[in-house]
């Protein structure tokens, strides 16, 4: 599909040029089931009400960002290069090619009996069954398996389907002998599910460990704000190679926590993905717009 370039003093109805057409491409094409998701992503998926959210204002420089560009732009402030959070949708959307994307054990429920009240709100919001997408793909016609980490699903805590979900993704990425790529953005372990969910750090790192030693294939993890608690001190930091974004917060727990139990202050930044690249925590920082390049030159260097 062919990407349309533009400066950002055009006006709404280029806006809506733009749309129609990538719309009026994904409508002509034969297979329309598949491209529901991505024609919502045009029709503006998390339902932004115009009338009081057509700007954006970015937490680090303060600036208003026009919602329907930033978007375009893969949610970074255009003024200071800030990266706002996104759902797990716009990152499928940004990293797989188009049309190739399918959906693994999408409807998988927990079986606990917690207040389905809370857990509905949350799927109503965010359009998720749980805190992960997990699929097959493609980038650059290079056949990967992907899970995707969503904040907006009570904070991307890890819960028992979060962990059977990436357990089942690592099975099927041993069946078929392809590469696997995890995005990370959670809050940790969820404190709800108690010890059922601490033991799904051990679950997934235990098959972590047989795939990486035992069959060799390559792993990609990819940290997004925020990075924390279980999700950190487990399979966010086994990956191969580990890729963060700018300016993220990488951390087991809050500053304020180690604040009030090691009873002295921390340094400000000592959190920050910059701050841990060099103390030798990560492989990378890449921009969220050279992400997808920058995965394809590693699945090539890795002879895939």
């Amino acid at each position: 599909m062919k990407i349309l370039k533009y400066n950002y003093t055009f006006n709404y109805k280029h806006i809506l040029i733009l749309k129609y057409n990538k719309i009026k491409y994904l409508v002509n094409n034969i297979n329309i089931y598949n491209n529901i998701r991505y024609i919502s992503y045009f029709f503006n998926l998390n339902k932004i009400n115009l009338s009081t959210h057509s700007w954006i204002q970015c937490d680090n420089c303060y600036n208003l960002n026009y919602s329907r560009v930033i978007k375009l732009k893969y949610y970074i402030c255009e003024y200071c290069n800030y990266h706002f959070k996104m759902n797990s949708f716009d990152r499928i959307y940004i990293l797989i090619d188009f049309n190739t994307w399918n959906s693994l054990n999408e409807y998988l429920f927990s079986k606990l009996n917690f207040d389905e009240n809370k857990l509905y709100n949350y799927r109503n919001l965010t359009g998720l069954t749980e805190s992960i997408q997990i699929g097959i793909g493609t980038i650059n016609n290079i056949k990967i398996t992907l899970g995707v980490m969503d904040f907006e699903f009570i904070g991307g805590s890890m819960g028992s389907v979060v962990g059977e979900k990436i357990t089942c993704l690592f099975e099927y990425t041993i069946s078929n002998f392809i590469p696997l790529i995890l995005v990370c953005s959670s809050g940790g372990a969820r404190m709800q599910e108690g010890s059922i969910s601490l033991m799904q750090m051990a679950k997934i790192s235990s098959l972590l460990y047989e795939f990486q030693q035992k069959y060799n294939l390559f792993y990609l993890s990819i940290l997004s704000s925020p990075t924390t608690g279980g999700v950190i001190s487990s399979f966010g930091m086994l990956g191969d190679i580990i890729i963060s974004e700018p300016n993220s917060t990488i951390t087991f727990t809050g500053k304020r926590v180690i604040e009030q139990t090691l009873n002295q202050t921390i340094p400000e930044n000592s959190q920050i993905s910059e701050n841990l690249f060099i103390k030798g925590l990560f492989d990378l920082i890449i921009p969220r717009n050279l992400l997808k390049k920058s995965i394809i030159d590693l699945l090539k260097l890795h002879k895939y």
